[in-house]
């Protein structure tokens, strides 16, 4: 019986490093698009000057002070179905394992 209530513990303890972080309004990141947490993780809100809507989707400019892992400047051309649905009608952008990688995109519904 020890054993078993070990086992449980350690699984219930990696369930919860595995678990994503949450975005400043409250809603979660997928496990898959975040790592670290709200201070120092990967994913971040961008502002929505950043963000042009395209015909092929999405036209994402950074710039330092963009995202907190952004050095120098990024054009990344997002194709509109790889946007994931946001949270809370911002953008948010996961960048691993570097920051010229986009991993996720979050975007705001549409509405039409």
């Amino acid at each position: 019986m020890p054993m078993r209530s070990i086992l449980t513990c350690v699984m219930i303890a990696y369930a919860s490093l595995a678990m994503a972080h949450d975005a400043p309004s409250g809603w979660s990141y997928d496990p898959y698009c975040c790592n670290g947490n709200s201070h120092n993780g990967d994913c971040q809100m961008i502002p929505s000057k950043s963000v042009a809507v395209t015909p092929g989707g999405y036209r994402v400019t950074l710039m330092p002070g963009d995202h907190r892992l952004v050095t120098h400047a990024h054009v990344f051309l997002l194709p509109m179905t790889k946007a994931m649905q946001s949270g809370d009608n911002d953008y948010h952008l996961c960048l691993f394992p570097n920051e010229d990688t986009p991993r996720c995109f979050y975007a705001p519904e549409m509405g039409f």
